[in-house]
Parts: C-alpha cells; sequence; structure tokens
C-alpha cells in the first residue's frame, strides 16, 4: 500500500487553517453564552431576540461540529493507514483513498467559508429578475433565469419564496422577485448580481435567426429588523392589483396584490404570494425597509458598488456573464472568467463553481488593490 502520509499531514494543515478562518476558540466560548441565554423560560417573550439568539446558537454550533468530525476523521484514517502499513493489509486500501478522496472535497467545501467576508453575507437574500434588452427572448430568458435560481436554491437545501411574478407581454415574465433563506444565501447570491446576456436561436425569429438577450438579477440581504430607517407614510404610494402568475405557473391569482413605492428614491416592493392583502403590505414593506437600508449604506459608504456592485443598463457591454447556445455552448463570467461548456447543466442550477470563483476573484483583486 503507498504512504498517505503527506496527504495526512496537509489535511492536518488545513484543519489548522480552518480553526482560524471558523473562528473556532471564539466559537467555543461563545457557544455556552448562548445556550445560557437560548435556555431561559422567558426567552419566546421577545420573539426577535430569541430568533437571533437561537439562529446563532444553531450556526455556532454547525460550526464546532463539523470542525471537530473533520479532525475526528483524520484521527480515524491515519490509525487505518499505521495499521495497514504495520500488518502490511492491502485490503483496506480503497477505503483509505475514498476517505482522503471525501476528506479533500469536505475540506474545500468548509473553505469557502473563509472567502464570505461581507458585513451580510450569512443573511437571507431578496432576488429580483428583470428582462432587458431583447423583447420576446429578453422575457423569456428572465423566465430561465428565474427557474435557473430556484432549481439552485433546491440543490442547496435553501427555502424560497417567491412574492412577486409579472406576467411577459409577449413570452416569459417581465420581472419576478423571491427571497432565498438560508446561512449564507446573500453572501452566494451576490455573486449573481448583475446583468446576464443569453445568445441562442431564437424561438421567437420566424426565420430562425441568432438573438442576443438580456436580463438581470438584482440582490439584496434580508435585514429583518431595520431600526435606522423611518419612513413617512406621505413618502409612500401603496397600490392594490390583481396578481397573476406566468400562465398560474408560479403564484396563485388573487386580489390581494400590493406594490409599495417610496416616491423620494423610487424604490419599489411588490408582494403577491401571502394569503391576505395585511399580510402582502407587511412583506412588501419588510423589502422595501430593506432595500432603503442598502441606499444608505450606499450613500454612507459613498460606492454604488458597496454591497451589490455597480448598476448598469440592462443590454450590450454591461453583462457580467455571457450564456451562448449558438453557435457553440459555453457559459463564461467575464469577471472571473470561469467557464463551462454544459451549458443545460448551469440552467439546471449548476452555479456553485461560477459562486466560488467570484469570491476567489474578488479576494485576489482586494489584495492586489491593498
Amino acid at each position: 500500500m503507498r504512504d498517505v502520509s503527506d496527504e495526512i499531514s496537509a489535511l492536518r494543515k488545513r484543519h489548522h487553517e480552518a480553526a482560524t478562518y471558523l473562528k473556532i476558540d471564539e466559537l467555543r466560548a461563545r457557544r455556552p453564552q448562548l445556550e445560557t441565554e437560548a435556555s431561559r423560560p422567558d426567552l419566546w417573550d421577545d420573539a426577535d431576540k430569541a430568533r437571533q439568539v437561537t439562529g446563532e446558537l444553531s450556526s455556532v454550533t454547525d460550526d464546532l461540529e463539523a470542525y471537530d468530525a473533520l479532525g475526528a476523521r483524520i484521527d480515524d484514517v491515519e490509525v487505518l493507514a499505521e495499521l495497514a502499513r504495520e500488518e502490511h493489509d492491502d485490503s483496506v486500501a480503497a477505503e483509505i483513498e475514498d476517505a482522503l478522496k471525501a476528506l479533500a472535497a469536505d475540506f474545500s467545501a468548509l473553505e469557502l467559508r473563509s472567502l464570505f467576508t461581507g458585513e451580510h453575507d450569512e443573511l437571507d437574500a431578496i432576488c429580483e429578475v428583470q428582462s432587458g434588452e431583447g423583447g420576446a427572448d429578453a422575457q423569456d430568458f428572465a423566465n430561465m433565469l428565474l427557474r435557473m435560481y430556484l432549481r439552485w436554491a433546491e440543490r442547496r437545501g435553501f427555502d424560497v419564496e417567491l412574492d412577486e411574478v409579472s406576467e411577459g407581454s409577449e413570452a416569459g415574465i417581465s420581472s419576478a422577485t423571491f427571497m432565498v433563506k438560508g446561512r449564507h444565501a446573500y453572501g452566494l447570491l451576490r455573486s449573481e448580481h448583475g446583468v446576464h446576456r443569453l445568445v441562442r436561436m431564437s424561438p421567437f425569429n420566424a426565420q430562425g435567426k441568432r438573438q442576443t438577450a438580456f436580463a438581470a438579477l438584482k440582490v439584496t440581504p434580508f435585514l429583518e429588523d431595520v431600526p435606522d430607517i423611518v419612513i413617512d407614510d406621505k413618502d409612500l404610494r401603496i397600490d392594490t392589483y390583481r396578481s397573476s402568475g406566468a400562465g398560474g405557473q408560479h403564484v396563485n391569482v388573487t386580489d390581494s396584490a400590493v406594490r409599495i413605492t417610496h416616491l423620494p428614491t423610487g424604490t419599489v416592493s411588490s408582494c403577491q404570494n401571502e394569503r391576505s392583502q395585511h399580510q402582502n403590505k407587511d412583506r412588501a414593506m419588510q423589502v422595501l425597509k430593506a432595500k432603503l437600508a442598502e441606499l444608505e449604506r450606499q450613500k454612507r459608504e459613498d460606492e454604488l458598488n458597496a454591497i451589490r456592485g455597480t448598476q448598469h443598463s440592462v443590454g450590450f457591454g454591461s453583462q457580467i456573464r455571457s450564456y451562448v447556445m449558438q453557435p457553440y455552448q459555453m457559459v463564461k463570467d467575464l469577471r472571473s472568467e470561469h467557464e463551462t461548456g454544459n451549458v443545460d447543466g448551469v440552467f439546471d442550477g449548476a452555479l456553485d463553481d461560477f459562486m466560488e470563483a467570484f469570491l476567489r476573484w474578488q479576494r485576489s483583486e482586494s489584495l492586489a488593490v491593498d
């Protein structure tokens, strides 16, 4: 059996590095404090505080258990390799190789955590898909992107709440708003914020000519408590309307849809997926406050790309990623330069490699500036 001591040493090093970027010492000190708070009989007298405590405790526990489990697995494979070497037993060689590969893959997934450096990366994400230049193809492309992100969230085990969908005038959708709920949802999805470009043989062109279409995704961190945002009622226009999904595909048709416009900034928030008009209004106000909080952060930092990146028109020359279906098959991110020929897989939600490539590119860019 081959000597695997160098690989085990490399895994030990990665485990030691994980203690640094996961802040294991801080987490071990924090867990008993959170456990004490979570066990208080009056915890749920303040529901918001209770959710904060239990959510933090869950995250801390998950990180500590993941870290400790990796250390134990390294110990196990090291003991197995030593016994096999001492007894000249090659029958466990395949088991050892599989264990080393699994550990390497799990460390790669864990190391993604070190790339989450944004203030709000752990939060849920509010996402808005919007069709751009390209007519019916752009509206169809917007619907394709909506499905792509819903499939990606399903693959990751995230919960999704679809708040609003507006049908396209010719095909697909003109816009949609949805929330992705789960740890690091915003940290991952902020890599998708921007203009996306599709090149294909148009199904809407009688001559079957190649068509370029654009759609955009806007991503905002969802802040449940935004105490510094005060909204004057006179600054709001609240419209109610009859909601409609894309052919009944996405949302039920009701008379309770609500659209809120913040007149000073032109910020719009809509919801049509709750059971009542009152619930739709409450949800739309939550989303509006999150959007206005982001505008305030951008203003304070004096950087339009402080959180979501620079805004562009949804058209030529502004895309972050191209999806080419004709005359060849390729999806390429124009920032990280990550690419793949598996276009169908990407549209089916295989986005993790693009997200990780973006985060690594972003870190290298920040280091270059420093």
